[in-house]
């Protein structure tokens, strides 16, 4: 049986909003490795989604606790990578997220971020949820790789009794076998019904996160990305960097942003197909 149809919650994020009815996008590079680039990154993707109209978050993380190699970059840490956070979002105009690890890291995140985002393996992590649901700031939490979407209700559900102001779900694959990740597009329906926006990370989906090295298939992530958005996905999480092959973290998965425009033109054309449609069938209901 299909998810029933629930009233979608607004989520406002610094000077956006993110609303059913209009794509939104949260892009960045996976980890700041240097302010200079990342804001090079976070102006180009501002001005590509001004371009069509998108609702945009710049994302880059100040720490990564989820590495493969002991000696993989992890970012510059909370305090300094925060204060670059903060000087993109002053200089280049945008509401800008990272990822939150522990409770402890809630007060300084909240102080910078427009938007804590709970990675993936920590959302049953409950003392985490309801600390950044208590901050004030809307939460943007991932499922779990071993989470069915129906589960995802008792994320809500703790995050909205703890206070959070806002939440946004996002489809990210779920494990299968050893070595690779399955990308189930009922999920996005599935949440929904929860009455929170829901994004597809189309740049994680395509890992393979569980072999003796983390790769993926970037070849991949505009079919995705695109069935996604059929499916009825608010919002696109990208990972994106001038040159991938030589970033510092997740090299096969980020999307080159010399590349972005293109890929984000071909969503919202779907996007309005899926408006479109919904209207043509509201006409004959």
């Amino acid at each position: 049986m299909s998810p029933r149809p629930a009233a979608i919650a607004p989520v406002t994020v610094g000077s956006v909003t993110v609303e059913p009815g209009r794509l939104s996008l949260i892009a960045g590079p996976c980890v700041l490795e240097d302010e200079g680039m990342a804001l090079e990154i976070a102006r180009e993707a501002k001005r590509i989604a001004a371009l069509h109209g998108m609702p945009f978050i710049f994302k880059a993380s100040y720490l990564k606790a989820n590495r493969t190699a002991a000696d993989s970059y992890r970012g510059p840490g909370p305090s300094e990578g925060l204060r670059s956070l903060a000087r993109i979002r002053e200089v280049a105009g945008v509401p800008v997220t990272s990822d939150i690890h522990e409770s402890t890291e809630v007060a300084e995140a909240a102080a910078v971020l427009d938007l804590l985002q709970i990675p993936a393996f920590l959302c049953r992590q409950t003392p985490l949820i309801e600390e950044a649901a208590r901050s004030g700031k809307p939460l943007h939490v991932k499922k779990g790789q071993f989470l069915a979407p129906e589960g995802m209700r008792h994320v809500v559900e703790k995050a909205r009794a703890a206070g959070a102001t806002g939440l946004i779900l996002t489809e990210r694959g779920t494990t299968f076998g050893h070595g690779d990740l399955v990308v189930d597009l009922r999920g996005i329906p599935a949440m929904r019904a929860l009455g929170c926006p829901v994004f597809y990370d189309a740049t994680h989906s395509v890992q393979r996160p569980s072999g003796p090295e983390t790769g993926g298939d970037r070849a991949m992530i505009p079919t995705l990305a695109r069935a996604a958005v059929a499916a009825g996905a608010d919002g696109i999480f990208i990972e994106t960097h001038p040159d991938p092959d030589r970033a510092r973290s997740d090299r096969a998965t980020q999307w080159p942003l010399g590349e972005l425009e293109e890929l984000l033109r071909s969503l919202m054309k779907i996007r309005q197909a899926v408006a479109d449609t919904l209207v043509l069938e509201g006409q004959k209901a």
